[in-house]
């Protein structure tokens, strides 16, 4: 099955760019969030370009989602790049607590210069940077303590900068969500989608839903084959038109004359695998 092209046209992206760009000699480094299990996709590149040299922390979000051993090995990998990354979950505030000591090791050399020019208390200052949706305002809600940042869970709703502070001189400046305006390789459109960082609405629900089983029965998890009972379904040699055929018809998902309801099907099958029901999964490996 040929990939779905999925565009994305967003008329807010290029002032969002101009914005961080702007905002860029306000802080002392970046915190880069990205998804755990599209750590490739869910990187807009240029962010790269924006950046540049500021020193970047990068939170793994959704690591309860994704194979652990992928996550280590993300990890390792920016490592060698000189970046701290750190797997963390935002809507529960696991691995959180690494944060603040994550961000003052980043900036040591930085803070003992303040301290020799007698800043012993200088605040430090934080941009929080992300495609939409990947959980910028989830992050700051808790570390914040409060529902200080508007969360929902749809695409682009986080619109405007701000200020939030966090405790142990720590200031986070929120920025709007940044996903580039064109994707060049269908599959980073695709990705998206499958995880929600692109609305629904633009894409055809049912055929995401073949590319994502398409892409389930290449590395079946267990708790795949459970919810859906599939554990007699060859998944090697079903088509994805027919598996949601039979998951729907295991669902009971059924319109008037037996016929499957394949939409609502799919809408299940997307939604299971983003809240996590269908195991930990990392779509791109390092």
């Amino acid at each position: 099955m040929q990939n779905i092209n999925i565009q994305w046209f967003p008329g807010h992206m290029t002032k969002t760019k101009r914005r961080i760009q702007a905002n860029l000699k306000l802080v002392d480094a970046v915190v880069e969030i990205i998804d755990a299990r599209i750590p490739v996709s869910s990187r807009n590149p240029d962010l790269d370009k924006l950046i540049q040299n500021k020193p970047r922390i990068i939170l793994m979000n959704k690591c309860d989602m994704a194979d652990k051993i992928q996550t280590k090995r993300w990890i390792n990998y920016y490592q060698s790049q000189n970046i701290k990354a750190i797997p963390v979950d935002c809507r529960s505030g696991k691995g959180l607590n690494l944060f603040i000591p994550t961000v003052k090791s980043v900036l040591a050399d930085k803070i003992e210069q303040w301290e020799a020019k007698g800043m012993k208390n200088r605040a430090i200052h934080l941009m929080v940077v992300g495609i939409p949706n990947v959980g910028k305002s989830s992050f700051i809600n808790r570390m914040a303590k409060k529902d200080s940042a508007k969360v929902e869970d749809r695409p682009g709703v986080t619109r405007g900068n701000q200020w939030f502070s966090i405790g142990q001189g720590l200031e986070l400046l929120d920025t709007p969500g940044i996903l580039w305006p064109k994707f060049d390789d269908p599959e980073v459109g695709e990705k998206l989608a499958f995880t929600g960082a692109v609305k629904d609405r633009i894409t055809d629900t049912e055929l995401l839903a073949y590319r994502l089983l398409e892409v389930m029965c290449q590395y079946p998890t267990p708790q795949f084959v459970e919810r859906f009972k599939l554990q007699d379904t060859d998944l090697q040699n079903t088509q994805p038109y027919d598996l949601l055929e039979i998951i729907g018809k295991k669902r009971g998902m059924l319109m008037t004359g037996g016929k499957v309801n394949t939409e609502r099907a799919s809408v299940t099958v997307l939604d299971e695998y983003r809240s996590g029901k269908l195991g930990n999964i990392t779509l791109e490996c390092v």
